[in-house]
């Protein structure tokens, strides 16, 4: 029996459990209205602008690595709190463009992916070809919510302390893409078997321990080599600045990544229901079990900025450039009004979702 066998396996409860989530999502038939509207409303607001993403994605940078080197260089501990603070919340949004690179059009913003990898991906170790021909595999229609999605784990069906377990693990991502780097792909470039391994099961940013990644083709092939070998020599360079600097340094920016790593744990524990167990699910029911967080109030666009905040419509319309999401709820919304299937999926937020989700392990025990 595997880890995931076992916190799936049936107690008291939980067969009762499982079919109220069959009963939510399996059955649901595609709102063919809200599909037709969600496509026809926003076509004149579906490409991707750059001066949106350029300036965003830059200034966050900046703003981010200008926190870090506050939090690492500052002698007062509250100014140095502040700025780690300031560098999360500053590099996690510069991060999280990562998921846009997955669905613009590879001719739509030239040059945006380079200076990305080169400015973000490579400096926190998670260069794009990690999520590329990943996040794809989540919205295919046929894999959503199977053993086959990468980024799917029925969270809603499995035990209390799952939850914890699945936050926590996300502090040990910093170290760990520091080894994947320094230390493992370096050794897969001289030990085959361990390549192998290598690309399989740690060179996807995924959360479903069963995925294993094909290997790389073409001309994707050829940037996952350019961008795994700047990614090791930057991390070789991290180690060796252990020597000329302390520490120090490399600890307070592994703690930096490591928050934003937990914060994105977080965002991911509600980005969806969690609540389908294997079987293939219509598009509505894959919307439905997904997450959408509307205005007001600003602060989810702290803990799932870049468009995030609309996981659910990003579902109906993966290609739709995160700038124009707010404008695509603005308008499905008045088009369809409030009692509609489209409004079933706005939640008011994270901390109603949190305890939805610990209530619904907690009726398993």
């Amino acid at each position: 029996m595997t880890a995931h066998d076992s916190l799936l396996s049936p107690t008291p409860g939980k067969t009762a459990a499982r079919a109220e989530a069959r009963t939510r999502l399996k059955p649901i038939a595609d709102d063919k209205e809200m599909l037709r509207a969600a496509v026809e409303l926003t076509r004149d607001i579906a490409q991707a602008r750059p001066g949106y993403y350029w300036p965003d994605m830059l200034v966050s940078a900046l703003v981010g690595y200008a926190g870090l080197a506050g939090a690492i260089l500052l002698a007062s501990p509250a100014l140095a709190v502040l700025c780690a603070v300031i560098s999360v919340l500053a590099l996690y949004r510069a991060l999280l463009f990562i998921h846009e690179l997955t669905h613009i059009h590879r001719d739509a913003l030239p040059g945006f992916r380079f200076a990305w990898n080169l400015l973000v991906g490579i400096p926190l170790l998670t260069p794009s070809f990690m999520y590329e021909n990943v996040h794809t595999l989540h919205h295919a229609r046929t894999r959503y919510g199977t053993i086959e999605d990468p980024e799917y784990l029925p969270l809603a069906l499995m035990k209390p302390w799952s939850l914890p377990v699945f936050l926590l693990t996300a502090i040990l991502l910093p170290p760990a893409l520091l080894l994947r780097s320094a230390v493992l792909v370096p050794l897969g470039a001289v030990v085959p078997p361990v390549r192998k391994i290598v690309w399989e099961r740690v060179s996807a940013l995924s959360i479903n321990p069963a995925f294993r990644r094909r290997p790389p083709e073409g001309e994707f092939r050829k940037m996952v080599f350019w961008q795994e070998l700047g990614a090791s020599l930057w991390a070789f360079a991290l180690v060796a600045s252990v020597f000329a600097f302390g520490w120090r340094p490399l600890l307070i920016a592994l703690g930096v990544v490591a928050v934003v790593a937990v914060l994105n744990q977080i965002r991911t524990l509600v980005a969806h229901l969690w609540e389908n167990e294997g079987e293939q699910m219509t598009v509505t029911a894959q919307y439905l079990d997904s997450v959408n967080v509307p205005p007001p109030g600003f602060v989810a666009e702290l803990w799932a900025p870049v468009g995030l905040r609309y996981h659910a419509l990003h579902h109906l319309l993966p290609s739709m450039p995160y700038h124009s999401l707010p404008e695509c709820h603005r308008r499905i919304s008045a088009q369809l009004g409030a009692d509609c299937t489209y409004s079933r999926a706005s939640y008011p937020g994270l901390l109603p979702l949190v305890g939805r989700l610990a209530r619904s392990t907690m009726r398993l025990r």
